[in-house]
């Protein structure tokens, strides 16, 4: 049975040096293209891996929630959690209406309430796995008036919730387990639970569709972390401080800017997330112990 976001290939398997190339099925992640179509601001082609099927016209508004004969979308999700973290809309009643294109379910067109208020240098653009639509150095530099410190102190976390989380975002990586080729994203509330995970080809995606997940069915995300299977770079604190999170807790490690970052914007940077291990790199005040293994950088 067909896995969503994954595809099989023809392949060759070289066990060692000295063997012979036998050939193999591989199941290997999905890579497509998502556009938004922001009206009044520009069209934003994202390279992602769709990991739900749905092909019927479907639709969302705030004041009604999901339409359609649908339970969950993904492709909204990531539209909404795009808006939030790229700073097109600061809150879900922002939000006019999502809705796929009835001619392409590769398409998902946005209509904001006051689409001439958002400030933006980067129209009609492809954005690839990898990249955001961020100016970094800039804010660093010059500041934002636009980007507002992560000023809320809800989430508290002690030290072995740290490994927890990991642990049960790591379970939950189905997509990972099959093709060993994606990113996951979680986000938890101050309580410790889980609310919603995403895997996707591209660690920016992964964040965006878990970031939409929670918008869409909360309404904010005060008061919440988030889990990344990737590196913490600064347009990930970014779309971190954009949506309002606390703590990042991260598999891998920060960049300096990342870290300049997250300590200028009041955000939780933990790396190096591994068995029972973390390097905190800012604002620890919210990791309520310090446990043997954990270490403040």
């Amino acid at each position: 049975m067909p896995i969503p976001g994954v595809v099989e290939v023809d392949a060759h398997f070289l066990e060692d040096a000295a063997a012979t190339a036998r050939p193999m099925r591989c199941r290997v992640i999905e890579e497509d293209t998502l556009t938004l179509d922001i009206e009044d601001i520009g069209l934003y082609t994202l390279m992602w891996t769709p990991t739900m099927e749905c092909s019927v016209a479907h639709g969302y508004t705030p004041d009604a929630g999901l339409l359609g004969d649908i339970n969950e979308s993904e492709s909204l999700a990531i539209a909404a959690g795009f808006a939030l973290s790229e700073g097109f809309i600061r809150r879900r009643e922002d939000i006019r209406s999502l809705s796929v294109c009835p001619d392409s379910h590769r398409v998902v067109r946005i209509q904001l309430h006051e689409p001439e208020k958002v400030q933006t240098n980067r129209r009609n653009v492809v954005i690839n796995s990898s990249c955001g639509i961020c100016g970094p150095r800039e804010i660093l530099e010059n500041g934002d008036p636009a980007l507002r410190p992560v000023a809320t102190r809800r989430l508290a976390l002690q030290t072995d919730d740290i490994a927890r989380l990991m642990g049960e975002m790591r379970r939950r990586q189905a997509l990972f387990e099959v093709t060993g080729g994606c990113h996951g994203a979680a986000i938890f509330d101050e309580q410790g639970r889980i609310l919603a995970v995403a895997e996707d080809l591209g660690r920016h995606n992964a964040l965006d569709k878990v970031i939409g997940k929670v918008l869409l069915s909360r309404g904010e995300l005060s008061g919440c972390g988030v889990i990344l299977s990737s590196r913490l770079s600064v347009e990930m604190v970014l779309k971190t401080i954009r949506t309002g999170l606390e703590v990042m807790l991260a598999v891998s490690a920060p960049t300096s800017m990342a870290i300049e970052l997250a300590a200028r914007y009041g955000v939780t940077l933990c790396g190096f997330v591994r068995d029972q291990r973390a390097t905190i790199y800012t604002h620890p005040e919210r990791i309520l112990t310090h446990q043997a293994g954990v270490q403040t950088a």
